[in-house]
């Protein structure tokens, strides 16, 4: 009985206690939970209260929390202090807190690694990220979520440096890891990604099987409806932007045309709240808004090569729109990389239609845009100098041009966007005369069309061709001009590259007259107006009104020669409108800067101080 009786008063003891220490965990659970409710109140009030969200967070720890509840509270105050303030010191030292938890407490310590590598990498301590995502990636092989999170990271920060090698390799680790975990759509996510690394890298041989195992994987899934379309549309953008970068513009008519019908059947489809049974699963490409601005810039991408420019700036405003709301919500870099890039695009567009001045202040866009980040800057400078060279071109200042596109060749590695500055700095070098002889020989040996052609773009090839057609006509060697004008035109027929035609059926047209084949010369300079106009393409308009009104003059048609006239008096008049308002705008003087980043302000211009005889 007295054994009893003990054993009676431990176990009332005993629960006494387990009592007492629920009522204990309850109470310390209900402030917790009190703080962590005021915290989450300031965080999201209009405007955020964020001072007073992190005071609720650190008044946990006087209340010596248990060790889970510590290291997610510093989780928590660190990416308050990361995203919301300048403070980067303090959030790196409650991130390091939360990294190096008990090793039970996996979901806080990988977040905290994923996000402190972010804040060394924005503090450009690269070299102290990598080391923090490897060891993160090593032992979160039992949680498919944060491994596969972090190998998408790691290969990201390799890939911003430039090492697409190292980027590459841990997309195959992660498709192979994918696959063991049994997510096919994530290993498709690695392998679209791996992909796309592999066409900046030009090493097309691996594309081809690459793309062909994806488009089975992509078909085969069975999923969640917008996961699915969302890779599809992944899959088509790699292979649109390859046929584009191959100057293949007939060719991917019938992919572009899958993407545009894709990404309708997208934008139709609910957003599914049921979250996936396979952890891997859970990541998406791009949002819906997302994938409809980029389907939107690689339409604009083949339009301006096409020559179809009126297309590509119906598509541009409405990108550009869509763009301006999303902005609105949304800082995410990419957004400013898809502006960017449109714009570049839209740019090249204003020139050949006539809109110079447009096109100059678009191009301080593009500077404003790079001032408000260096990694955009570093990633467009080439092309921003590109197109204030062909800026220079199109207002006669060759000078400035050479300086621009010298500027540009000295910052691309890009083997397509080099071909094409050379291609422009080879006609400068052309219509300048015989003052740069010996630098042109030797820039149209580096794009010989007819031997060792540095880049597989058909178009790139194409307008080689048309170059090498120009010197040989301001050499006088006609016939020589003409082989290599045909060839143009064969290859520009074959994909549809309608400013290439235009520009070969004119420049043969002048041949042809000077030559005294008036009736050839008005069989290539008809047709070439007539596309001209479609395009429509204000340079190749007067050029090819010109030829009309002497050929016409020269075959005793008074009447024609006269509407030819007066077509190329109208022609004259808006080209010499537009180059006094571009020269007289404050812009203009960017055409003198070739070092450094992109000037802050302009100086007014007193006026234009260029000549329009070139075009005139």
């Amino acid at each position: 009985l007295v054994v009893e009786a003990k054993m009676a008063a431990q176990a009332a003891a005993a629960a006494q206690a387990a009592a007492a220490q629920a009522a204990q965990a309850e109470a310390a659970e209900s402030w917790y939970l009190a703080l962590l409710g005021f915290a989450e109140h300031f965080r999201t009030s209009s405007p955020p209260k964020i001072r007073l969200c992190v005071h609720c967070l650190q008044a946990v720890f006087p209340f010596k929390p248990p060790q889970r509840i510590e290291a997610r509270t510093h989780l928590q105050l660190g990416s308050v202090l990361y995203h919301h303030t300048k403070n980067s010191e303090q959030a790196r030292s409650h991130l390091e807190k939360a990294v190096s938890a008990i090793p039970q407490f996996e979901d806080v310590k990988f977040e905290a690694a994923s996000l402190l590598s972010e804040l060394y990498c924005q503090e450009n301590s690269v070299d102290t990220a990598k080391p923090l995502l490897r060891k993160a990636i090593q032992i979160s092989q039992q949680t498919p979520y944060w491994h596969c999170r972090l190998l998408f990271q790691l290969a990201q920060l390799h890939t911003l440096e430039k090492d697409l090698v190292s980027a590459c390799d841990l997309l195959g680790v992660g498709a192979e890891y994918a696959r063991v975990v049994g997510s096919e759509y994530t290993r498709a996510l690695f392998l679209l990604s791996k992909g796309m690394l592999l066409l900046m890298e030009r090493k097309l041989q691996e594309v081809h099987p690459l793309l062909t195992l994806c488009g089975q994987i992509v078909e085969n899934w069975q999923g969640n409806p917008i996961q699915k379309e969302s890779l599809r549309v992944f899959f088509l953008v790699l292979q649109v932007t390859h046929y584009l970068d191959a100057g293949q513009v007939k060719s991917v008519k019938p992919c572009l045309k899958q993407l545009q019908q894709c990404i309708q059947t997208i934008s139709t489809l609910h957003d599914d709240e049921i979250l996936p049974s396979n952890p891997a699963d859970l990541f998406h490409w791009l949002p819906k808004e997302h994938m409809c601005v980029l389907v939107y810039l690689v339409t604009v991408m083949h339009s301006m090569q096409a020559g179809y420019l009126e297309k590509a700036q119906k598509y541009t405003d409405k990108a550009l729109m869509q763009l301006e709301k999303l902005k609105m919500l949304d800082c995410s870099p990419i957004l400013s990389s898809f502006q960017v890039i449109l714009l570049e695009h839209i740019i090249m567009c204003r020139l050949v239609t006539g809109h110079k001045a447009t096109a100059l202040q678009e191009i301080s866009q593009v500077c404003q845009l790079c001032q408000q980040s260096p990694r955009l800057f570093s990633n467009h400078a080439a092309q921003l100098h590109t197109l204030l060279g062909l800026y220079c071109v199109s207002v006669n200042c060759m000078d400035n041009a050479e300086a621009q596109f010298t500027t540009a060749l000295r910052l691309t590695n890009h083997q397509e966007l080099w071909a094409f500055i050379v291609t422009n700095l080879a006609s400068v070098y052309i219509r300048e005369g015989n003052r740069h002889q010996e630098v042109l020989y030797s820039l149209l040996e580096r794009i010989n069309p007819d031997h060792s052609f540095p880049v597989s773009s058909h178009c790139l090839r194409a307008a080689a061709f048309y170059v090498r057609g120009l010197f040989s006509f301001f050499q006088g060697r006609y016939n020589e001009a003409k082989r290599f004008l045909r060839e143009t035109l064969k290859m520009s027929n074959a994909e549809d590259l309608n400013r290439l035609t235009a520009c070969s059926l004119v420049l043969l047209g002048h041949i042809f007259y000077v030559l005294g084949n008036h009736r050839e010369s008005n069989n290539m300079v008809v047709p070439a107006m007539q596309l001209a106009s479609k395009i429509p393409d204000m340079s190749v308009q007067l050029w090819s009104s010109a030829l009309l009104r002497d050929l016409n003059k020269a075959c005793g048609n008074a009447i024609d020669a006269h509407e030819a006239a007066q077509m190329h008096q109208n022609f004259s008049q808006q080209l010499l409108q537009d180059h006094i308002e571009a020269c007289s705008l404050p812009e203009h003087n960017l055409i003198t800067w070739t070092d450094g980043p992109p000037p802050v302000q302009f100086q007014a211009q007193n006026g234009p101080n260029t000549s329009l005889a070139s075009l005139l």
